[in-house]
């Protein structure tokens, strides 16, 4: 949890005052604050009590009334997506908001902006809403609508849009358009319904009426761009059979949320319906647009007591007050299905919130540590807002990932988790960095599972993406508007987020058994070829250099020959940059960057020949892109890689140095800002020239003036000359 805000020196900051405004309550002060969009600021008041501890109908413990309690505050979010707005104080600056003052005309039960701040709706008596334009060079006079039945009472009233309100009364709802330049209202549509209570969905603009005498038959409407549809209503299943007509189902026990992009209608049942089950449950109806609500959720809780719901990261938080503990539920975990619905128990043990860090006014910046405590003068909001109006402080929820790492040791089930969070990235990735070190090494089994759970996240991305691409060139992105690149959320780890972070880090380990190493790094790459996603050069390269470094030529052998790693260009780079062979001579040598590598080779006492035979398969197993072929493309990968001297020594090897372009290897050379790599390739260029026409001199069609310049600048003039090649005579020794 995160301190958004003591309310006390807030509301002194942003609060209108009314000049007689009765006293009120710590709990009915704070249940004004009614957010209508999913926000992070608190925000405006409400006149319908706020959902508070979800409990069985008793004895309430007594409220207290703060001193902030008796004023009448406006709030807003700053982002302008709320139905509220926030009262600044009037300074210079523009982001500000400036304060106004508005008459006293009564007691205010319910205020709220609409979606961009340009109208307040105010409704101070049970029969009328009044409303007041804050459009630049418009009229403040405020203009009232009455609701259409006349001896209804509004109950709260709901912007669905910046011009369009829905009141609620007990007797129906209406739905309006607002004109502000006319200053009045045209009524749209109106449907007449007893109604117990109300719920709004802002992220769905979704209303659910509570009608009948028990008040578990629940009716929601569907509002958008000026319309009003009446969904299917549905009946919430009661504990047990009622005794009385009263009003069973109360608003407490209910919450609306979105849910994985699905609006879900949340019932706290304190009393299981089967006799062998104790402790209470939440029960999750799923509300499509078209079709039937279906009860498909229900979250064991295994405890009874009073509760509270919040909805963070699309996970449900149930917060238990007699133990000051709450636990965490994801639908989209596997649970148990019983052919209707399916059970879930809690992802976690229960855990507290974790204490905030509160700045502490003073001459020097001091930081006090508070527990957030599970007070019963609570009041939660929707997804993720908590006030506890005795304290007057406002928290916003939050989901820390990096301390479920340790408490699921179950690396599937913890994947599966994280891949659903937002924040995911890194701490999926410090997950398979943890089960491959030394102390907290997994089984292969584990690692493969988890390898394939992140492969088929990338897989969807990437069939998303090329479904768009494929789109877009077939002209449809014009005949469909609706057509959207795919996100890449975070819980998309491709090859070079692995490669970085886990196996390049990985294989330096001096410690890890070797063919450990080799069997991550080929589950791995068995993963990716399992969901048909093209490995990357750098990842095969990896592989190579790990089974040189331990010796492994028979390995590579097999991997090379029955295409274990795929044909490729870069990869015969790869192999040229380790290896040569000469077929008339039978002789294998490594290359001279590669000394420690030629060294083991020699100590292996595998014979030229058989690793000839070797080299001559590999050219084989890279069918199409053989050895001899793809010169100018293995060129380009080695300057890439700021390999000049190899590239230069794969040129010499084939003949073609007569005909390079100097130009190309010089800006090489000058890129890797080495004056001894420049040095030895500029002089390579002049003996080539003195060869060929018989003087140093590049012409001018070889575009060198440049690096000519350079080299005298730099290098003949510098300083410090290079003692190993004052008295050069060739390049044959260092190139060659």
């Amino acid at each position: 949890g995160r301190a958004a805000g003591h309310v006390p020196e807030e509301v002194g900051a942003w609060h209108q005052e009314a000049a007689s405004a009765p006293a009120r309550s710590a709990a009915a002060a704070a249940a004004r604050l009614d957010c209508s969009r999913r926000c992070r600021a608190p925000l405006s008041g409400a006149a319908r009590p706020a959902p508070r501890w979800r409990s069985p109908p008793g004895p309430r413990p007594p409220r207290r009334r703060p001193p902030w309690a008796r004023r009448t505050t406006i709030w807003s979010c700053a982002s302008g997506r709320c139905n509220s707005r926030r009262r600044t104080r009037s300074t210079a600056s523009s982001s500000m908001r400036p304060t106004s003052r508005m008459e006293d005309k009564g007691e205010v039960k319910c205020i709220k902006f609409s979606l961009e701040n340009k109208i307040l709706a105010v409704q101070r008596t049970s029969k009328t809403v009044d409303f007041s334009n804050f459009i630049p060079d418009s009229s403040q006079l405020e203009y009232t609508q009455e609701c259409k039945i006349k001896n209804a009472n509004i109950l709260g009233f709901c912007w669905t849009s910046s011009t369009e309100i829905v009141f609620i009364t007990d007797q129906g709802i209406e739905f309006y358009q607002v004109l502000p330049e006319k200053r009045n209202l045209k009524l749209l549509k109106s449907q007449n319904i007893n109604v117990n209570w109300y719920m709004y969905c802002p992220e769905s603009a979704v209303i659910l009426l509570s009608t009948t005498v028990l008040g578990n038959v629940l009716q929601p409407f569907y509002f958008r761009a000026g319309t009003m549809s009446k969904l299917p209503k549905f009946e919430i299943e009661l504990p047990a059979a009622p005794k009385s007509t009263k009003l069973n189902l109360s608003e407490r026990d209910m919450a609306m949320a979105t849910i994985y992009g699905q609006l879900y209608v949340l019932f706290l049942r304190h009393h299981s319906r089967t006799s062998n089950s104790t402790g209470a449950e939440v029960v999750l109806y799923h509300l499509p647009r078209e079709g039937a609500c279906k009860k498909m959720h229900i979250l064991k809780l295994n405890r009874t007591g009073k509760f509270a719901l919040n909805v963070v990261d699309n996970l449900v938080v149930v917060h238990h007050q007699d133990t000051e503990t709450s636990v965490i539920f994801d639908i989209k975990l596997r649970g148990e299905f019983d052919g209707t619905v399916t059970f879930h128990h809690p992802v976690l043990p229960a855990r507290s919130i974790q204490p905030y860090q509160l700045p502490m006014a003073g001459p020097a910046p001091v930081t006090s540590q508070s527990p957030v405590p599970y007070s019963s003068s609570w009041i939660v909001f929707q997804p993720d807002i908590i006030i506890s109006a005795s304290q007057g402080y406002l928290w916003n929820l939050q989901v820390k990932l990096q301390p479920i790492v340790n408490l699921l040791p179950d690396k599937g089930r913890l994947m599966d988790f994280l891949l659903q969070r937002k924040e995911c990235k890194m701490v999926i990735l410090s997950v398979c960095s943890q089960m491959l070190s030394e102390s907290d090494r997994a089984t292969l089994p584990v690692i493969a599972t988890v390898f394939d759970k992140l492969n088929h996240e990338y897989k969807r991305y990437l069939d998303a993406e090329q479904s768009y691409t494929m789109a877009v060139e077939a002209g449809q992105s014009r005949s469909s508007p609706l057509l959207k690149r795919p996100l890449r959320t975070q819980a998309v780890v491709d090859q070079s987020d692995m490669y970085t972070h886990v196996l390049s880090v990985f294989t330096e380990k001096k410690e890890m058994p070797h063919k450990f190493v080799i069997s991550v790094l080929m589950e791995y790459i068995r993963s990716l070829n399992q969901f048909q996603i093209a490995v990357q050069h750098y990842l095969h390269e990896l592989v190579i250099k790990t089974l040189v470094q331990h010796n492994l030529f028979y390995m590579l052998h097999q991997f090379l020959q029955y295409h274990v790693l795929s044909d490729s260009k870069p990869l015969v780079c790869v192999i040229r940059f380790y290896f040569s062979y000469d077929e008339k001579l039978q002789v294998v040598t490594f290359q001279p960057s590669y000394a420690e590598a030629r060294l083991k080779m020699c100590l292996s006492g595998l014979s030229a020949v058989i690793f000839g035979k070797f080299l001559s398969s590999c050219s084989s197993a890279v069918s199409g892109y053989r050895l001899s072929t793809a010169n100018d493309e293995i060129v380009e990968v080695l300057l890439s890689k700021h390999q000049v001297l190899a590239a230069l020594r794969f040129i010499r090897g084939i003949g073609g140095h007569d005909n390079i372009s100097a130009r190309k290897f010089l800006d090489a050379a000058k890129q890797t800002e080495d004056n001894m790599l420049f040095y030895t390739i500029f002089r390579f260029f002049e003996q080539r020239n003195q060869r060929l026409r018989g003087n140093p001199n590049f012409t001018p069609g070889e575009h060198c003036e440049e690096h000519v310049a350079f080299f005298k600048q730099s290098i003949i003039s510098s300083s410090h000359p290079f003692p190993r090649i004052r008295g050069y005579q060739g390049t044959q020794g260092i190139l060659f």
